[in-house]
């Protein structure tokens, strides 16, 4: 029989995740970080909020689950972009330039035609694993 590695499904109190949710914010398997796609709801309901809030919103939500899984945002090494209006990248280049320090995570952007409420306009899925540090990474 196969060995199993282990899941812890991780909370914290600043990231909600409601009881009749039918998904996990944020599970670790083994040393791999698994995050669901984050949006700056409900901030974006109690504020009107531009891409670049909002992708700020976002990214200190993923920063606080990867801390609460044990790591930091020197953890993260892919981000999976969704925007509603793909002339907001610099926007969300400028965010991600705000947030993070060199070398950057590896980055996809996706125009899409709309996301789970009609004000968000960004919403980012995040890999990370608690065995690498991006601060240590080498240019070949």
């Amino acid at each position: 029989m196969r060995e199993r590695v282990p899941v812890r499904h991780v909370k914290t109190d600043e990231v909600a995740e409601l009881p009749i949710a039918t998904w996990s914010n944020c599970l670790v398997v083994g040393n791999e970080i698994a995050l669901s796609g984050m949006t700056a709801h409900p901030a974006s309901r109690q504020a009107e909020l531009g891409t670049y809030d909002q992708t700020m919103t976002v990214l200190k939500k993923i920063r606080a689950l990867v801390e609460a899984a044990g790591g930091g945002i020197e953890n993260i090494y892919k981000l999976v972009i969704y925007v509603t209006d793909i002339a907001d990248k610099d926007e969300v280049g400028r965010a991600r330039r705000d947030f993070f320090q060199a070398p950057y995570p590896c980055s996809t952007l996706i125009g899409v035609s709309g996301l789970v409420f009609p004000e968000l306009k960004v919403e980012i899925d995040a890999f990370a694993r608690l065995d690498i540090d991006l601060r240590t990474a080498v240019q070949s």
